[in-house]
């Protein structure tokens, strides 16, 4: 697959582990991938290059996931973005936080890398 036909994701995590394991699954899965440290990268990477999905972890610096989320969902060029929400965080109100923001989905840290490119499939197979 060139680089013309596969998918952009951008993600976006201050744990640099994360963040490279997010990277090396989805391009062994045929995934092209952007990556951003905070909230304030994801939303300049955007600007550059439009992904056609955002994977975006809740606690970032400079700029939290959800306000990434509130942000992007009040640009036109954004406000249809598919966008999957990563938190450590364990309490159903961060999952409804992240619904209210306007994330199309939300899952956990730890989580399986086959069930994170699973969720990724399902939300472009929607887009």
């Amino acid at each position: 697959m060139t680089d013309e036909t596969r998918k952009l994701v951008l993600v976006a995590d201050d744990d640099v582990d994360i963040l490279a394991l997010v990277k090396l699954r989805l391009e062994r899965a045929g995934y092209e991938v952007q990556t951003a440290h905070d909230g304030i990268e994801a939303i300049e990477a955007i600007d550059l290059r439009m992904p056609d999905l955002a994977v975006i972890d809740v606690m970032m610096p400079r700029m939290d996931g959800h306000e990434v989320v509130r942000t992007l969902r009040t640009r036109p060029d954004t406000a249809r973005l598919p966008i999957l929400i990563l938190t450590a965080a364990v309490h159903d109100r961060v999952a409804q936080a992240s619904s209210d923001a306007g994330a199309d989905a939300h899952m956990r840290k730890p989580f399986s890398p086959r069930e994170l490119v699973e969720k990724i499939d399902s939300l472009l197979a929607r887009a």
